[in-house]
């Protein structure tokens, strides 16, 4: 996909949804931002985006009403986002194209038109979200039947296979095969497109999918790419993050405040979205870094043609 215009817009504070909103810039991650800027445009270059898919895996909250996400703490050693708060999910895997992933749900096809892509990629990254969130934290997205989701996944073999995963020494497909699965992709909701800025050296196309914790499994944090797991109530982290605790890119905190005012998961997760890319870059005002984001009230990239 090609970068998004990155014209300029008017400055706004940042306090909520409007033509583009500007957002803090964890201080981690100002050194690229800020060397971009000083740099004239015909010196800067910009790395190509990787496709790649996140999973907000979601339940409702045992103690109150609304939603509870589950979040990793990336290492601080990270190249990409270190020590920022963020959703299971990575780059697409180039053995995630295989065309014979055993599939349920809707089509690889019809993920094509959702995702706005051609059809070959859209396997790649619905394929990329249900073997990311399975790798990191051990929930899988996938039963016997079109109509069941495997009910236990946390025993020694299981974990066995998370590491042949990740050691690249099986597929996922390969997984679900020989366990006689299919993926339910019908358990995937799409809800946001986010690109790296273009001031990064490592940048990724990122799709954001919802799915609701299936019952029975249990989510960990059994991954060497982060320090901590949880289960959070995005409006905890989002008032960490104001407070300094914790860290987050423009995403993670605008999908965070959009989960904050879900109140019933499975209308929520029902709803279509008309989803649209979002790609920010730096600007800096009053000694401090901001990133721009173009968005709408539903945390969507503006409409082509969208006035400032």
């Amino acid at each position: 996909m090609p970068d998004v215009d990155q014209g300029p817009l008017p400055v706004t504070d940042g306090a909520g949804p409007g033509p583009h909103r500007d957002l803090p810039v964890p201080s981690l991650v100002e050194g690229h931002a800020r060397d971009w800027l000083r740099a004239g445009p015909d010196s800067r270059v910009v790395a190509p985006a990787r496709p790649s898919a996140t999973v907000m895996l979601l339940r409702e909250s045992p103690a109150a009403t609304g939603v509870e996400v589950f979040v990793l703490r990336r290492v601080g050693t990270m190249a990409f986002a270190p020590g920022m708060v963020a959703f299971p999910g990575g780059g697409v895997d180039p053995r995630d194209a295989d065309p014979g992933v055993p599939w349920a749900g809707p089509s690889p096809r019809r993920w094509a038109e959702l995702l706005g892509v051609e059809e070959p990629l859209a396997r790649e990254l619905v394929t990329a979200a249900a073997r990311e969130v399975f790798e990191e934290c051990g929930v899988l997205l996938a039963g016997r039947s079109a109509a069941e989701v495997v009910a236990d996944v946390a025993g020694p073999s299981w974990q066995a296979e998370r590491r042949a995963l990740l050691d690249r020494t099986q597929s996922f497909g390969e997984l679900l095969s020989r366990r006689g699965l299919v993926l339910r992709t019908d358990l995937m909701a799409l809800r946001a497109h986010w690109v790296t800025p273009a001031c990064e050296p490592r940048r990724y196309d990122t799709r954001f999918f919802a799915a609701r914790m299936p019952r029975g499994q249990h989510a960990d944090g059994d991954s060497s790419e982060a320090e901590h797991a949880a289960w959070v109530r995005p409006a905890e982290v989002l008032r960490a993050h104001e407070q300094g605790r914790e860290l987050l890119l423009p995403p993670t905190q605008v999908m965070l405040e959009h989960l904050r005012e879900v109140t019933d998961l499975d209308a929520w997760l029902d709803r279509p979205a008309t989803v649209r890319p979002v790609q920010p870059w730096p600007v800096e005002r009053d000694g401090r870094l901001w990133m721009r984001c173009p968005v709408d009230a539903d945390g969507n990239g503006l409409p082509a043609g969208t006035a400032p």
